[in-house]
């Protein structure tokens, strides 16, 4: 039976590709221009092309999308062009388990002696639908510099994060993204999920205006118990963004 006009869907959130790609000198990158382009003709499509720094690939391309089948097509017809894929990550936007509950907002407005509970969490739910909607159905950002890594939670012995309550775990996690909230509109995130889909549970990907302060983002979190303790890291991708025809220009496809 065959499937041409029958899309699948992720569900809640949209799927989302990484792929790094080495380019075979000589050829030309037409395909993967008009693939790029076809697939984000149709709405909410997107593409992020990026020039990788360093010599472990040329150029990447990030794709995101709600329909499964869509976003395999435009991966295989982009790898189907003179490039070879020398590292690739699948993975579903998603929300975090961790995230606060109204009852939390609602002790802890309380416990600050707020004067009036009902208005602030009023606010607080509008915050927390765009935050829902961001992570679940983001737009990605027009920044100059890309930054992705997978990553895993350690299940060591003495450092289990799945032995931990959910409560301890949720404690962890709140405290964690106090430091990333620090860095507020200089480094926008997206941490898709990634479990029993990959070979790692989580992506994460960081756009900003320039390198550095991606760097300290990082090194600050590594202080931070959950990723001292029970953070596992694989390799890092920094790529500067740009249009398709200057990625591929750069990378010897004309």
């Amino acid at each position: 039976m065959g499937h041409d006009n029958v899309g699948t869907i992720v569900g809640e959130g949209w799927g989302v590709v990484h792929l790094m790609l080495r380019a075979r000198r000589g050829g030309s990158g037409e395909d993967i221009r008009a693939a790029i382009a076809e697939f984000t003709a149709i709405e909410p499509n997107q593409a992020v092309v990026f020039s990788v720094m360093g010599g472990r690939a040329d150029f990447g391309v990030m794709l995101v999308g709600p329909d499964l089948d869509a976003l395999d097509r435009c991966t295989k017809r982009v790898r189907s062009g003179p490039v070879r894929c020398v590292a690739s990550f699948f993975s579903v936007t998603e929300q975090s388990e961790y995230t606060t509950t109204e009852n939390d907002e609602r002790a802890r407005l309380a416990a600050e002696g707020t004067d009036d509970i009902d208005a602030a969490l009023t606010q607080w739910r509008e915050r927390m639908t765009t935050y829902r909607e961001d992570r679940l159905y983001p737009r990605l950002p027009p920044r100059r510099v890309i930054a992705f890594y997978p990553m895993s939670k350690t299940r060591n012995v003495g450092a289990n994060w799945y032995a931990l309550d959910f409560a301890e775990r949720k404690r962890l996690m709140l405290g964690h993204g106090r430091v990333g909230r620090r860095y507020a509109g200089r480094v926008l995130q997206l941490i898709t999920g990634a479990t029993g889909l990959d070979d790692w549970e989580w992506g994460v990907t960081l756009f900003a205006d320039e390198p550095t302060v991606i760097k300290d983002i990082v090194y600050e979190m590594r202080f931070d118990e959950v990723s001292a303790v029970y953070g596992e890291f694989g390799p890092f991708w920094t790529g500067l963004v740009t249009d398709v025809d200057d990625a591929l220009q750069r990378s010897g496809l004309s």
